[in-house]
C-alpha cells in the first residue's frame, strides 16, 4: 500500500519536518511505502508528482495552513490532519486512514 503526504506548518521550520519523520516511522512500522513532501522554510522539498498522488492508496495533507499546489490533489480522496495530531499520534492517524480505504 502506498501513502503520500504533504506536511507544512506556519513557520516551516521544526514541526514540518518532525511530522514528516513521524509519518515515515509509523508507515515503516506498518510495512507501508510512503513519500512525504515538506513545505517549509526551504520551499517545497521531496515534491510529489501528480503521478505519485494518483498512484497512492492514501493521500494526506498534514497542515495548519494552506499548502502550495493543492490543485494536484483535485478529484482524489484526501485525509486532512493537523500537525499536532500527527506529531502526537502518527500511528493512530495512519490506522484511521487504513480503515477508510
Amino acid at each position: 500500500m502506498k501513502v503520500v503526504a504533504v506536511t507544512a506548518c506556519p513557520t516551516g521550520i521544526a514541526h514540518t519536518y518532525m511530522a514528516a519523520e513521524q509519518l515515515h516511522k509509523a508507515a515503516s512500522q506498518r510495512g507501508l511505502a510512503i513519500k512525504v513532501e515538506t513545505q517549509g522554510a526551504m520551499g517545497i522539498e521531496n515534491e510529489l508528482t501528480v503521478a505519485d498522488i494518483v498512484a497512492a492508496d492514501i493521500r494526506m495533507i498534514v497542515s495548519d495552513i494552506e499548502i502550495e499546489e493543492k490543485s494536484r490533489f483535485k478529484g482524489c480522496q484526501v485525509f486532512h490532519f493537523s500537525i499536532e495530531e500527527v506529531l502526537l499520534h502518527a500511528g493512530a492517524v495512519l490506522e484511521r486512514c487504513l480503515k477508510k480505504v
